[in-house]
């Protein structure tokens, strides 16, 4: 249990439980850490003083915990990791709160839908192929002045703009039931262009995510990105699309914007469904 400071009614140190693994497929093992308690830390803070510490809690020298960061004020979404068995932004995570709900210790673990590169950090290419795939992007033919586009009414911008939030971090993937981790390994004599050619045939067949999804319907709503909708809603019906949902709704509920990515499935399989039976009249 935390030692209590009587006076102040706070802990004098913090326990940190870290999920470790030293490289991608390696065997993952767990270290415990004790830290110092100050007020208001986050649990980026956290892995800072244990990388300065560089030690267990039972003192034996380790190798600093590696993690993924970037912006630290939830912008980024590079910082995505399960703690306390909840994914979520590590930059945004308050140890007062989270103490709250576990006094014992804080418990960290990289995502469990992508690779391990090393500890905390993790291989999150999948998450952007996707959005490649949904050609989630404002297409242009030039960046020559072709005059004011088409005027937006208020009601699209308000639909569009909690979308247009999301920073790719995967905490709705990693909650997602439907988007199951693959990882593969590299085949003796394996070139680079084949290994890589087999990896993306791996993930085209795995669900998109809801994020890919979200985009989608996010361009396919955009004056002018909504030149090649077709093309997205082609992407959304191939394998690993729109069908491969479950609704289980897990996704919005562990979004750090809270962006409604349920609503962006539902409209996303009206539309696909539409697109879909105009293809049919049209052969």
């Amino acid at each position: 249990m935390i030692a209590l400071d009587p006076a102040a009614n706070r802990p004098q140190f913090i326990n940190v439980r870290v999920k470790r693994q030293d490289g991608p497929g390696q065997e993952p093992y767990w270290q415990l850490f004790k830290i110092d308690y100050e007020p208001e830390l986050n649990v980026i803070t956290v892995l800072q003083r244990i990388a300065a510490l560089s030690k267990t809690s039972d003192g034996k020298k380790v190798t600093p915990v590696v993690w993924d960061c970037g912006c630290l004020e939830e912008v980024c979404g590079a910082c995505t990791m399960q703690i306390n068995g909840r994914v979520r932004q590590s930059c945004s995570a308050l140890v007062d709160t989270l103490l709250k709900d576990n006094a014992d210790e804080l418990v960290l673990e990289p995502m469990s839908k992508f690779p391990v590169l090393r500890d905390l950090m993790v291989d999150r290419r999948r998450l952007f192929k996707a959005l490649e795939k949904v050609k989630a992007w404002v297409p242009v033919d030039s960046y020559y002045n072709m005059g004011p586009g088409e005027r937006q009414l208020r009601a699209a911008q308000e639909q569009n703009y909690p979308l247009s939030q999301c920073m790719s971090c995967g905490c709705c993937v990693d909650a997602c039931p439907q988007y199951n981790k693959i990882e593969l390994e590299r085949k003796k004599d394996e070139t680079d262009e084949e290994f890589a050619k087999r990896e993306q045939e791996a993930w085209d067949k795995g669900f998109v995510g809801p994020h890919a999804i979200s985009q989608a319907m996010l361009f396919n709503n955009h004056p002018t990105g909504k030149s090649i909708a077709g093309e997205r809603l082609d992407a959304l019906t191939a394998p690993g699309g729109i069908q491969a949902c479950g609704n289980a709704q897990n996704c919005v509920a562990v979004c750090p914007k809270e962006i409604p990515l349920t609503t962006s499935i539902a409209r996303a399989g009206r539309a696909t469904t539409i697109h879909t039976i105009k293809k049919w009249f049209e052969k």
